[in-house]
C-alpha cells in the first residue's frame, strides 16, 4: 500500500448499487425505490422471518440448558419450516409482473399445498390446547412473546400484500394473501400453545373487577 492512500476493502455484501435508494427485484427488470410498495411488502415479510428467529433461538437456548418442556419440542422445527416458507412468499412479492411466468410453486410462488398445510397444522394445534375466550395480553413467556411479535409483523405484511394485489402488482391467482392471513392465525395459536406447554396462561386484555363486597 502506497503511503497516503486509503486502504480499499472490497465487500461481497455491500455492492453500493443501493446507495441511490433503489433495489433490484428477483428476476431482474427495472430497479425500484426502496420505499416502493413492493419493497415494503417483501421487506415486512423479512421482518417476520427475523422475529420468528427470536422464537426459535429461545427454544434453542431451552434445549441447550435442558429446560425445554416436551410440549415445546416440536415448535422449533415448525418455526424453521415457516421461516423457509416465508422466503417463498417474499420471492413472489419481489417479482416484477414481467417475470411472473418464471415463478415456481413452492419455490418462488405460494402454492395451494402451502396454504392447505397451514390450515391442517392450525386445526391440529387448536385441538391440543385450551383456547382463550377473550383477547389476551402478549408477554407471558419469551417464546410466546416472540411468536406474537412475528404475528403482528405478518399482519402488516398481509396489509402490504393486499395493497399490491389491489393494484394489480401480484398475479391474479396469487395465494400470498391467504397464506399470510392463515399463518398469522397459526402464530397466535402457537403462542398460546407455547404458554400452555410451560403451564402459563396469558392474562386477559380486560382486567377483571374484584367481586363486590356483600351488603348488609
Amino acid at each position: 500500500m502506497s503511503e497516503g492512500r486509503p486502504l480499499q476493502i472490497e465487500s461481497i455484501v455491500a455492492t453500493g448499487k443501493g446507495d441511490d435508494g433503489t433495489t433490484g427485484l428477483l428476476y431482474g427488470g427495472d430497479r425500484v425505490t426502496k420505499d416502493d410498495p413492493r419493497t415494503e411488502a417483501y421487506g415486512t415479510v423479512d421482518e417476520a422471518v427475523a422475529a420468528l428467529g427470536m422464537a426459535r433461538a429461545e427454544l434453542g437456548l431451552k434445549a441447550v440448558y435442558g429446560v425445554l418442556t416436551p410440549g415445546l419440542g416440536t415448535i422449533g422445527d415448525l418455526v424453521l419450516r415457516l421461516q423457509r416458507e416465508l422466503f417463498v412468499v417474499a420471492a413472489e412479492l419481489a417479482t416484477d409482473p414481467g417475470a411472473w411466468d418464471r415463478l415456481e410453486d413452492g419455490r418462488t410462488r405460494v402454492s395451494e399445498t402451502m396454504v392447505d398445510d397451514i390450515g391442517r397444522v392450525l386445526a391440529d394445534v387448536e385441538s391440543r390446547i385450551e383456547m382463550p375466550r377473550e383477547f389476551v395480553v402478549p408477554g407471558e413467556t419469551r417464546t410466546s412473546a416472540a411468536l406474537e411479535l412475528a404475528r403482528t409483523i405478518l399482519r402488516r405484511a398481509e396489509r402490504r400484500a393486499v395493497a399490491l394485489h389491489r393494484a394489480g402488482a401480484l398475479p391474479p391467482d396469487s395465494l400470498a394473501v391467504p397464506y399470510l392471513n392463515r399463518l398469522a392465525d397459526l402464530l397466535w395459536v402457537l403462542a398460546r400453545a407455547a404458554e400452555q406447554a410451560e403451564t402459563r396462561q396469558a392474562p386477559p386484555a380486560t382486567k377483571r373487577r374484584p367481586p363486590a363486597a356483600p351488603r348488609g
